[in-house]
């Protein structure tokens, strides 16, 4: 068999609770250091050989397709296959056993990566003959593993037990929505039974039937840094921590104008982006075609053409542009607006003007 592997990306979910920058745009395109999300798996991808993608679509999939085209650009070629029920990330897979003729890398086009040694993983999977490589990453925060699933092994090395999602932590090994897989993976997949608790179809279920099945599955720590983005403030952090490892103080687009008097610390500035006023913004990210026309200092914050996001309170409040009296909770433990800058409102005249 050819040593060659196709690139598949999940990048259909809808992202609930990052509410409400879901309602306008799919999470793989929120943007870290002013490049979507699904952008830099792209690229990872590229640097480890892969030259052919297919991203599944659904939420907002016309974004995605429009985007990145034949993904010609970045000298690959995508394809696009549609996951009309959002059923589980093996419902996901699952749609694609008739496109695929290789063992394929699998990405979650929600998780922002730093990798490691994405191309010592795939020399795992070719030289052990797995029936899977999953990166992992020794993790400190137990809430993260929370968010994704613990890997358990054996003294061997081998992977013996994948938990989604545990309540209940034996292992500081977690999961990083990374995976290299062989095409057995499909008989496991059409065995895997709908969850109870999430009524999907979990393909770390899909996983533990391959290791029943005798396949072998190993770990490999590939992963640097990795953040899975569920809450706003999940999305300021990377573009943070991306920030810092590119050893920039902040970053600004293409036609953003900023006050001569203004101050910029770790923050990130989008495309066309205009502050008016000698105000400081620190630890912010800014989308794309917002106009600032604050007199107060802008902290901690997400601000989009659409919606203002304070990420230091708890719980999320957000505020849409058309209500501008109104804040709603975003019933997350993580994000919130900041109750000292209460009073931010839209400029009804223009609604890329952002005041407060």
């Amino acid at each position: 068999m050819s040593q060659s592997l196709t690139g598949v990306i999940l990048a259909a979910g809808k992202g609930s609770r990052i509410r409400p920058l879901n309602l306008y745009m799919p999470k793989p395109l929120l943007p870290v250091c002013n490049k979507p999300i699904i952008q830099y798996q792209l690229e990872d991808m590229r640097e480890i050989g892969v030259q052919e993608v297919i991203i599944v679509v659904g939420h907002l999939k016309e974004e995605i397709i429009s985007y990145f085209g034949d993904g010609s650009p970045l000298g690959l070629r995508i394809r696009y296959v549609e996951q009309q029920e959002a059923l589980g990330i093996a419902h996901a897979v699952a749609q694609l056993e008739s496109e695929l003729q290789t063992p394929f890398i699998l990405l979650l086009g929600d998780i922002f990566l730093v990798p490691k040694d994405l191309k010592a993983m795939e020399r795992m999977f070719w030289q052990r003959r797995a029936g899977a490589v999953l990166a992992v990453k020794r993790e400190t925060n137990p809430e993260y593993i929370r968010r994704n699933f613990a890997v358990i092994l054996h003294a061997s090395g081998t992977v013996t037990r994948v938990i989604e999602k545990p309540r209940y932590l034996g292992t500081d090994l977690k999961g990083c929505g990374v995976y290299i897989f062989d095409l057995a993976i499909f008989d496991a997949i059409r065995r895997t039974p709908r969850t109870a608790q999430r009524d999907e179809y979990e393909i770390t279920n899909s996983i533990q039937i391959l290791i029943d099945d005798g396949y072998p599955v190993y770990p490999a720590e590939a992963i640097e840094w990795d953040m899975n983005i569920t809450f706003a403030s999940d999305l300021l952090e990377c573009n943070r921590n991306q920030l810092k490892r590119l050893g920039k103080p902040y970053l600004v687009g293409k036609d953003t104008s900023v006050h001569p008097g203004a101050v910029i610390e770790g923050s990130v500035l989008g495309d066309r982006v205009t502050v008016e006023k000698p105000i400081t913004l620190k630890d912010s990210l800014i989308f794309s075609d917002v106009h600032v026309t604050s007199e107060q200092d802008i902290e901690y914050s997400l601000l989009t053409p659409d919606v203002v996001i304070d990420c230091a309170a708890s719980p999320n409040t957000w505020r849409d542009m058309a209500s501008p009296d109104t804040w709603r909770d975003m019933a997350s433990p993580n994000t919130g607006r900041d109750t000292a800058t209460p009073d931010t409102q839209r400029d009804p005249a223009d609604p890329k003007r952002v005041t407060r």
